[in-house]
C-alpha cells in the first residue's frame, strides 16, 4: 500500500467544504480511565505528531454535490484506535446525521479497539453499533470506505456494518490484525481484494476514482421514490410463440437478449452491489445494484440465464431489503433455467438462501416490478417475481419445472418433451390467461397482451 493518507487528507480526497463537527474536551485522568503508566503521554506525542486530539475526525461535507456526515480516522493517532472519547465523537457524528437527514461516509483506517482503556474501549463497539442502527431505522445510507488497514471492531461495525463497503486496492482488511493472526495465516485473505472476492465488500476503488464512485453511489441512495417502475420494453422477439416448446426454444436461443441489455437500455450510472455478507458471490448468476431512469434511482436485480447460486439470492435479498429501507423502487429481471442444484449448492444453503429472498420480496414495501425475459425455471425463478407486478417478453416463458425433467418424472418418451410444454402452458399469453404475469410487455407499449 502506498503511503497511508492522514484523516484530513482522507477527507480532501473525497470531499469539499468540509466542517468540523464541535466535540467536547476530553478526559480529566492524564492516563486514562485505567491509569495505564505513559497513556496521557502517548497521547500527547500522538496529538503532536498528527495535530488531532483524538483518532477520528468527523464532520460534514459536500461529495459530488451531495451532504454528508463523514467520518475519517486517523491511523497516525495510536494506529487510529477506538477509545472512549473516539465512540463519543462516532455517536455524536451519527446523531447529527439522523438529526439533518445526512447519509454517513465513514473512512476507516483503524487497527481497533485501545488496549490502554481495556473493555471501556471495547464497549464503544456497541455505542457505534446502536448509532449505526439507529441510523440504518432512519432510512438514512451508510457508504464505508475501507483504507490501510482496517482491522478489528472498526471493520466489524463502522467497515462491514455498512450498507455499501468500497475499498482501496492493497488495503490491509480483516477482523484480524496483522500481530495477532495465527503464524501460518495466508496473508491475502486479509487484504480488501480478498474481502471483495468473498462478498463482505462491494468494490475496490483506485484513489483517483473514489470521490466519482463515491459521489455516485450517494447520488442515487439518497432519492426516494413511491413510484413503481415501468417494465423495460422487450429487446428480442415482439411476436408471441405459437407453442410452448416454442417458447422454450426461444427463451434458450442465445441471440436472445440478455440482463446486461435491459439493463444498458433503460438504465444510467449503474453501481454494483456485491456479494451476500455471508462469505459468497455469484457474479455469473445475478446482477444486482443501483441505477438512475429519468432522473430517479431504481434498484436492480436481474438473473443472467444461468442457474442462480446461493449467494446470488442472498445478494438479491440484501439489495431488496435496502432498497426498501431507503424507499427506493426495485426492478428485477427474471432468467434462469432454474437454481443452481449441485452438492455444493446445498451445501451453502440453497434452500434457506431462495427462502430469504421470497421473504424479502414479500416484505418489501417499496414497489417491485418484474419482466420475465427468458427462462424461468421454476421455485428458482419466482423467487424474484413481484406478486401482482409480474411482466413477460415474447421470448420469455415461466414454468412450475423445465418440460424435459416433468417428461421424465411422468415417465414419459423423449418425444413427448414437446407436449408436455403445451400441457405445462409455459407461454406468456399462457400466464396471461392464468393470471400469473399482468401481461406481455409490447415493442410500442406496455399494454397487458393476451
Amino acid at each position: 500500500m502506498a503511503d497511508r493518507l492522514s484523516a484530513r487528507e482522507a477527507v480532501a480526497l473525497v470531499a469539499d467544504d468540509f466542517t468540523e463537527l464541535p466535540h467536547s474536551a476530553g478526559e480529566s485522568a492524564p492516563d486514562g480511565p485505567l491509569g495505564w503508566p505513559g497513556y496521557g503521554a502517548a497521547r500527547a506525542r500522538a496529538a503532536e505528531r498528527t495535530g488531532e486530539q483524538e483518532s477520528v475526525v468527523c464532520g460534514t461535507a459536500s461529495v459530488e454535490g451531495t451532504r454528508a456526515v463523514v467520518v475519517a480516522f486517523e491511523f497516525g493517532f495510536l494506529g487510529g484506535s477506538l477509545g472512549e472519547r473516539t465512540g463519543d465523537r462516532l455517536v455524536a457524528a451519527y446523531d447529527h446525521a439522523r438529526a439533518h437527514r445526512l447519509p454517513v461516509v465513514p473512512l476507516v483506517a483503524t487497527g481497533g479497539s485501545r488496549m490502554q482503556e481495556g473493555m471501556l474501549a471495547l464497549t464503544q463497539l456497541q455505542r457505534v453499533a446502536c448509532a449505526s442502527a439507529l441510523t440504518r431505522e432512519a432510512g438514512l445510507p451508510q457508504i464505508a470506505v475501507v483504507r490501510d488497514p482496517t482491522t478489528g471492531g472498526g471493520w466489524a461495525t463502522l467497515g462491514a456494518g455498512a450498507d455499501v463497503v468500497l475499498a482501496l486496492p492493497g488495503a490491509q482488511v480483516g477482523f484480524a490484525g496483522s500481530r495477532v493472526r495465527p503464524a501460518d495465516a495466508d496473508p491475502a485473505a486479509y487484504t480488501a481484494e480478498a474481502q471483495v472476492a468473498a462478498g463482505a465488500a462491494d468494490a475496490l476503488v483506485r484513489p483517483e476514482e473514489l470521490r466519482g464512485t463515491l459521489g455516485r453511489w450517494l447520488r442515487l441512495l439518497t432519492r426516494p421514490s413511491t413510484a413503481p417502475v415501468p417494465p423495460p420494453l422487450p429487446l428480442g422477439a415482439t411476436d408471441l410463440p405459437a407453442t410452448g416448446w416454442d417458447a422454450v426454444r426461444r427463451a434458450r436461443s442465445p441471440e436472445r437478449p440478455r440482463a446486461t441489455a435491459y439493463l444498458d437500455a433503460c438504465l444510467t450510472s449503474r453501481v454494483t452491489l456485491s456479494g451476500d455478507r455471508c462469505g459468497g458471490t455469484d457474479p455469473d448468476g445475478m446482477l444486482c445494484g443501483f441505477g438512475e431512469q429519468e432522473g430517479r434511482t431504481v434498484a436492480y436485480a436481474a438473473q443472467t440465464g444461468a442457474a442462480t447460486r446461493p449467494a446470488g439470492y442472498r445478494t438479491a435479498a440484501r439489495l431488496v431489503r435496502l432498497a426498501d429501507r431507503l424507499g427506493i423502487p426495485v426492478l428485477t429481471l427474471v432468467d434462469t433455467p432454474g437454481a443452481a442444484n449441485d452438492a455444493e449448492a446445498e451445501r451453502q444453503g440453497a434452500g434457506a438462501a431462495i427462502a430469504d429472498l421470497f421473504g424479502a420480496v414479500a416484505a418489501a414495501r417499496t414497489p417491485v416490478t418484474t419482466l420475465v425475459v427468458g427462462e424461468g425455471g421454476s421455485g428458482g425463478a419466482l423467487a424474484l417475481a413481484a406478486p401482482g407486478n409480474t411482466w413477460a417478453t415474447p421470448d420469455s416463458y415461466f414454468s412450475v419445472i423445465a418440460p424435459e425433467l416433468a417428461a421424465a418424472i411422468l415417465k414419459r418418451p423423449p418425444e413427448e418433451v414437446e407436449e408436455t410444454a403445451d400441457r405445462l402452458r409455459v407461454r406468456p399469453q399462457d400466464l396471461v390467461e392464468l393470471g400469473v404475469v399482468r401481461g406481455v410487455v409490447g415493442p410500442a407499449d406496455r399494454t397487458p397482451r393476451a
